[in-house]
């Protein structure tokens, strides 16, 4: 009894936060992320969940029981948003791990996007502080062709998710063009987004006409820039139409991406997930990477074997692989130089993709890809607060404190948002000490 009340007390001070006092973080180095300026040497004084003031540090006056926390030589930006996660049910044992890995990553923000019932009071207890994770968005669970089985019927799931409470429609594969027409008249009369995959029977100019919210993975665009007497590669797309790399006409990708960004619609390219299943990167090298430890050990197996299974089935060419994610690269880069929106997003935990650590490896993907640091760090800030109407994004009076304190500049080199000093979710404040004991109890045995 002694060592169950013991552990008891442990949990509840790894879920309470450190401190509801107000929190002045002093000295410290301002990301706004309005623009890609960097404000010096600055006070932010933050009491009931939000930034009260920010101002040169002799100027702001500091609350005698607030919490000083010591920003010299370091940077504060706006908390990190997962626009394309997947959460378990609110009751499933793996669910604080994963929450926990996100927040100690600076992730304050999750999208889910394949919704579950449970998550409609999870969405609020997070928020309450009652459970701990960062705040959550949530589809209902996803419309598909087997989940839907006519347009009256999809018009009517539709009509339903809404009463019920979802932030938005979940799109995947199978549906039918009149099936995800009738999707778009009824999400569009109830002022509900509808996102996720492209339906092959759709395809991407569609989607782009009857107002689609976000368009993940890239999906559908290689199949769109085919050549008209295209036959598909035979019918074998491979994951994500990879293996269409070689049918696709290069010099459609600046079109589709104009039209892309006259319509609207936003992308969250999960380029972790398509290039680290499909390039040539060893499966020891992702097996042994250090945040896998926090992944129980059958997890990381199944992986592996997802990984092997892809570049040992029929019809898979390491070539072609290479060459469509050149092609991919080159369409995030033309999306960007179109002004199309981009959220970050990278499908966790999928393939090889941990809670939190995953973004990161986002991040700089696309700074690989040629986007700058501030552009892809604005696709995880800035960009989803405007996307889901939040009041968060921005380092400024008013908005929401949901915040990251970093040793190191991330607009000079974007792996900087890995040195993480502390976190703070909607107003409290978590240093990097805490976040780490509540993460290490998940390191998996070796």
């Amino acid at each position: 009894m002694i060592m169950r009340s013991a552990l008891i007390i442990f949990a509840l001070f790894l879920a309470a936060p450190v401190t509801a006092a107000p929190v002045a973080f002093v000295n410290v180095n301002v990301l706004p992320m309005s623009d890609d300026s960097i404000v010096e040497a600055q006070t932010v004084l933050v009491e009931n969940g939000r930034i009260m003031a920010i101002g040169p540090v002799d100027e702001v006056p500091i609350p005698k029981h607030a919490t000083v926390v010591d920003g010299t030589d370091r940077f504060l930006m706006p908390g990190l948003a997962e626009m394309h996660a997947h959460v378990p049910d609110a009751d499933a044992p793996e669910l604080d791990r994963d929450f926990s890995l996100f927040v100690a990553n600076g992730v304050t923000t999750v999208r889910g996007m394949l919704g579950r019932p449970s998550h409609l009071p999870l969405r609020q207890q997070l928020l309450d502080g009652t459970v701990f994770g960062p705040r959550l968005i949530t589809s209902g669970p996803s419309l598909n062709g087997r989940s839907v089985t006519g347009p009256e019927h999809a018009a009517r799931l539709v009509a339903e998710q809404h009463a019920a409470g979802y932030d938005f429609i979940k799109i995947h594969p199978g549906l039918e063009a009149d099936e995800f027409a009738a999707i778009a008249k009824a999400a569009a009369g109830l002022g509900m987004p509808f996102a996720g995959h492209v339906p092959v029977a759709v395809g991407v100019y569609r989607v782009l006409e009857l107002d689609m919210a976000t368009i993940d993975h890239l999906d559908g665009y290689f199949a769109a820039m085919l050549r008209p007497d295209s036959q598909g590669a035979g019918g074998y797309g491979g994951f994500f139409d990879v293996m269409l790399a070689g049918e696709v006409e290069a010099a459609q990708i600046p079109v589709i991406a104009r039209a892309t960004a006259e319509a609207g619609t936003w992308n969250v390219v999960t380029e972790t997930l398509v290039e680290q299943l499909v390039n040539d990167t060893p499966v020891s090298d992702l097996r042994n990477r250090p945040e896998m430890r926090y992944m129980p050990k059958a997890t990381v197996r199944d992986w592996v074997q997802a990984k092997k299974a892809q570049q040992a089935e029929h019809g898979f060419d390491p070539q072609l692989a290479a060459r469509a994610i050149a092609l991919r690269r080159s369409l995030i880069r033309e999306l960007d130089k179109a002004g199309a929106g981009f959220l970050l997003g990278s499908d966790a935990p999928q393939i090889f993709n941990v809670p939190g650590f995953s973004l990161h490896r986002e991040l700089e993907l696309l700074v690989a890809t040629g986007l700058s640091p501030f552009a892809a760090l604005r696709a995880g800030t800035v960009a989803p607060a405007e996307f889901l109407g939040l009041n968060t994004g921005m380092v400024a009076v008013g908005r929401d404190a949901d915040l990251v304190l970093l040793d190191a500049n991330p607009l000079s080199d974007v792996a900087n948002t890995r040195r993480i000093h502390g976190v703070m979710l909607r107003g409290q404040w978590y240093p990097a000490g805490t976040l780490q004991a509540r993460i290490d109890r998940f390191l998996s045995a070796d």
